[in-house]
């Protein structure tokens, strides 16, 4: 008699994977410690909340939810293309940016292939290359991000995608227009790259790549972005990518039809026009990126900068330890030890007196380490 085993039945890479971790809940530690007014800066969400107005077109939306949402989301692929200057027929939907960087993957890597990024690189990309089967590269990090000419190096025959993530998440690190397009340049055409701009939002204008017009000169480029960060709808899941009209009906074929439900296709495409509640998030975050740095500077912490919406620090060999510390302390940040920064803490951006929280408390346990 056949004994039912469920690993057997798994695709190799699966059975070898690792889930996802993400930031602890607030609800979690609550249960765990018992502990009320907890402060959450572990995964990177914007600390306005939903804007007003998200809030009213929610409320306005709650009527029509007996129906199936517009399977191929016209109205918010028009707000997009509006908004960015590109058509309608470049645009893929997704349930968040991970849904769009897994769809892309499942499109186009096989088991054959090799899929190249770069060490303290989203974990996503490692996951869904091993998931698919193929043969995953990570190139060593420079200064903790991207190496172009390495990751250039790393191309070979068996290559079919890279992943490069701007700004990189956990570090923040950040690459220049021009080393970018010079990268372009120098990729082969039968090597996809997927450009990860999920904080896209937190660079200043004038520094951010014309990515979304590089796609009409690099047909294997494809743009990845997501509403769950300055927009604030990590909750929601919205995500979207921007790509050259033949990839984006590749795509099409293989997303789901509802990937996206009504509330997350209304709440983006009224959040996109929401440029004021925009405006606030960057301030907020820059007010708040500077708080952090100040207090690293002052206590003597190394940190990475970050053109994030959270910073990286170097908090010593106990990273593990003071992360437990903040924890009873009703902080939660995000220990990156799997990222292989095992001395080091992410902290997302929160409103100053949430920042003030995280300091204080760092503080306390800083200071009783040296007593």
């Amino acid at each position: 008699m056949t004994i039912f085993d469920a690993k057997t039945l798994a695709n190799e890479g699966v059975r070898n994977l690792s889930p996802y971790q993400a930031g602890k809940p607030i609800e979690e530690l609550e249960r765990e410690l018992g502990i009320r007014n907890i402060v959450k800066l572990a995964s990177n969400e914007n600390p306005l909340g939903l804007s007003a107005k998200v809030k009213q077109a929610l409320q306005d939306q709650l009527a029509g939810l007996a129906r199936y949402p517009d399977a191929n989301g016209y109205y918010l692929k028009t707000c997009i293309a509006e908004k960015f200057n590109i058509k309608a027929n470049q645009i893929t939907l997704g349930n968040g940016s991970n849904d769009v960087l897994e769809l892309i993957a499942r499109t186009f890597v096989s088991d054959k292939n090799e899929v190249i990024y770069s060490q303290h690189a989203f974990v996503v990309y490692p996951i869904v290359t091993q998931a698919i089967g193929a043969k995953g590269i990570a190139v060593p990090a420079k200064d903790y991000g991207h190496d172009l000419d390495g990751m250039l190096d790393a191309i070979n025959d068996r290559t079919r995608m890279i992943f490069i993530a701007n700004p990189n998440n956990p570090t923040g690190t950040f690459l220049a227009s021009d080393a970018l397009h010079n990268f372009l340049k120098s990729v082969p055409a039968n090597v996809l790259v997927v450009l990860d701009e999920a904080y896209s939002e937190y660079v200043a204008e004038e520094d951010r790549a014309p990515s979304f017009q590089w796609v009409n000169e690099f047909p294997n480029l494809l743009v990845t972005r997501t509403f769950s960060k300055a927009y604030g709808l990590a909750g929601l899941r919205a995500g979207f990518a921007v790509t050259g009209a033949e990839i984006a009906d590749l795509l099409n074929r293989v997303r789901q039809p509802f990937n996206m439900n009504s509330l997350s296709l209304r709440a983006a495409e009224v959040a996109l026009g929401d440029t004021g509640y925009l405006e606030k998030s960057v301030i907020v975050n820059d007010t708040g990126m500077a708080q952090l740095t100040l207090f690293c500077d002052e206590q003597g912490l190394r940190y990475i900068p970050s053109r994030g919406n959270f910073l990286t620090i170097e908090v010593g060999e106990d990273a593990a330890g003071i992360y437990q510390k903040l924890l009873h302390a009703g902080v939660i940040v995000r220990p990156v030890a799997g990222y292989e920064l095992p001395r080091h803490l992410r902290v997302s951006i929160g409103l100053p007196e949430e920042n003030q929280v995280f300091i204080e408390a760092m503080k306390k346990i800083l200071a009783e380490q040296v007593g």
